[in-house]
């Protein structure tokens, strides 16, 4: 093993502790692949399954698994119109399971989230009842302000670059500019203290970079 795998064995499991003693099950797992398994365990067949926009559930192939696998995928990006994605986005609120990323979390077990339409942290935090959050190790900063910042100033200005027309201070220049535009991606900050009710969210903790 090399020393940053040593360390991610070592590191991985303990804020897996402490996002147990909030309330959240939570794993670590190695590998990616590793992950994918534990989370398909997590995921009761026949189930309806949703997501929200996630550069880590791909990563791992959960979405594709989901999408091929014995579930009933409510995936918006198979619909036709606006309108429809809208809708289908608010009905995901009722699904069973919603699998999600998450742009950081502190050492100390709570998940910070930054969401443009809000959707993705409403699944979080109400609705379905089973929500599972893939984090890539390095996902994790030492206090929930780390996260914050983490959320905000790297998590943020990548990911809006994949929506490129928003003509957004970040989209243009590449970091955070506080703005309060009508497209501005950073509506809603939310900070997921406890899982509530107990063991609603899942959190696989990953010992390899993932997402942004």
């Amino acid at each position: 093993m090399t020393p940053y795998e040593i360390r991610n064995e070592k590191f991985g499991p303990r804020v897996v502790e402490a996002l147990k003693r909030r309330h959240f099950d939570a794993y670590y797992c190695s590998t990616k692949e590793d992950a994918l398994k534990q989370a398909l365990q997590l995921i009761p067949e026949g189930v309806t399954v949703s997501w929200g926009g996630s550069s880590s559930i791909e990563e791992i192939g959960l979405k594709d698994a989901v999408k091929n696998g014995n579930y009933e995928a409510m995936d918006r990006d198979a619909t036709q119109t606006p309108e429809e994605r809208w809708e289908l986005m608010r009905q995901a609120l009722l699904c069973h399971t919603y699998i999600t990323g998450t742009n950081a979390l502190s050492e100390d077990g709570q998940l910070v989230n930054i969401d443009g339409n809000g959707n993705r942290v409403a699944a979080m935090t109400f609705g379905p009842q089973n929500v599972i959050v893939i984090a890539g190790i390095n996902k994790i900063a030492k206090t929930v302000d780390d996260a914050a910042s983490r959320a905000r100033n790297t998590a943020a200005p990548i990911n809006v670059q994949r929506f490129g027309d928003l003509k957004t201070p970040c989209t243009m220049h590449g970091y955070c500019g506080d703005c309060i535009t009508a497209n501005c991606a950073c509506a809603y900050f939310v900070t997921t203290r406890i899982s509530r009710p107990p063991g609603k969210i899942k959190v696989i903790i990953v010992g390899e970079p993932l997402g942004f």
